[in-house]
């Protein structure tokens, strides 16, 4: 029979190896350049869009973000069921040792003294009763001895189902690293593309926030629910926007950001049209010109606070003073190209949601 411990240490090398899978997944993984929009005015409003960018990009950052956030809630998922299956694994492992002693001792024991032929031990009663006794009692032996080998079968198979199904979670989590990876180089190549030179980092953004934004629901498996633009949208734009988009919008203001805002909007590109996302003026009269002084403050710390709360409100990407934040990658260069305040956005942090 085949020894415990190959199946311990097969376990520890997987678990190794998932952890060096995961390092190089998300620093080095080898990725083929994302397909990106023409490298033209990428940047540059689309007539009667004060939001600049164009919606080839906007397409680019909603499908890059989109696709990140879902490869990290099947990778959170994927983890957690490896943890479970390794926890199980070590349980059916110490069960399997003391089911294969069983069966040693049983195998011993015959061994030693040798087998009674059912017959021998049948003949070699005295009297009736004896050798109904006997009968009975050769038959509770052979249903033990039975029981006991079914029950190592079972447990080996067990095993073996179980060290399978952690292989296959191991393979899940190479899988879907590698698409964080590549959705990550796609909103990356599309900014690249969409400011006519390489991806940079954005200016680090001087915003506090310690507040804590209450987790808008999910799936019974950590995904989000699709949504559509089907609640009444409170803000003076008037229109529909969607549960989640409405959820951040009233946690915020309880974190105490209760400048104006505009959500929804009928035409243009991107989420608003959707009810996917909100415009929150920095200045407490609304839109106006370039965010400066505690306007600006209140700018970035409205930003850290929903970068802060990212998981929990389905951030796909903030954008502020010309910025943006992602998921994948955190602040990248953002110029609206128009030089306006609505455009660079220096006038009001732009909120998008799953």
């Amino acid at each position: 029979m085949p020894p415990v411990a190959p199946v311990r240490r097969t376990a520890a090398r997987l678990a190794a190896l998932l952890i060096a899978t995961l390092a190089l997944g998300v620093v080095t993984a080898p990725v083929s350049p994302a397909s990106a929009a023409p490298a033209t005015g990428l940047l540059a409003a689309a007539p009667g869009d004060d939001e600049g960018g164009t919606p080839a990009l906007r397409a680019q950052l909603d499908a890059a973000s989109k696709g990140w956030l879902e490869a990290r809630a099947a990778l959170t998922r994927s983890v957690a069921r490896q943890q479970q299956l390794t926890a199980q694994l070590k349980t059916v492992n110490a069960e399997l040792t003391v089911r294969d002693a069983k069966v040693g001792e049983i195998a011993g024991v015959a061994y030693r003294a040798g087998r009674m032929g059912t017959a021998a031990a049948l003949l070699g009663s005295s009297s009736p009763e004896g050798f109904m006794d006997r009968a009975a009692a050769l038959e509770q032996v052979a249903a033990h001895e039975d029981r006991v080998l079914r029950d190592l079968i079972e447990t080996r198979d067990q095993a073996t189902r179980t060290q399978a199904a952690l292989t296959g979670e191991i393979q899940e989590q190479r899988k879907q690293v590698a698409v964080m990876a590549k959705r990550k180089q796609q909103a990356e190549r599309a900014l690249e593309v969409a400011n006519n030179r390489p991806s940079s980092s954005g200016g680090s953004v001087q915003g506090t926030s310690s507040a804590n934004a209450k987790p808008a629901p999910r799936n019974s498996d950590g995904s989000w629910p699709p949504e559509s633009c089907s609640v009444n949208d409170p803000t003076p734009a008037d229109g529909c926007i969607t549960p989640r988009t409405l959820h951040a919008l009233q946690q915020a203001k309880a974190a105490g950001f209760t400048r104006y805002v505009s959500c929804y909007r009928p035409s243009g590109s991107g989420e608003h049209p959707k009810g996917r996302a909100c415009d929150f003026a920095a200045q407490t009269d609304g839109f106006g010109g370039v965010a400066t002084g505690g306007d600006k403050t209140y700018g970035n710390n409205l930003a850290a606070y929903f970068i802060r709360n990212s998981d929990a409100l389905a951030v796909l990407y903030v954008i502020w003073y010309k910025q943006i934040w992602l998921p994948s990658s955190g602040w990248k260069a953002y110029s609206g190209g128009n030089g306006d305040p609505s455009s660079d956005h220096t006038n009001h942090v732009h909120l998008s949601v799953y």
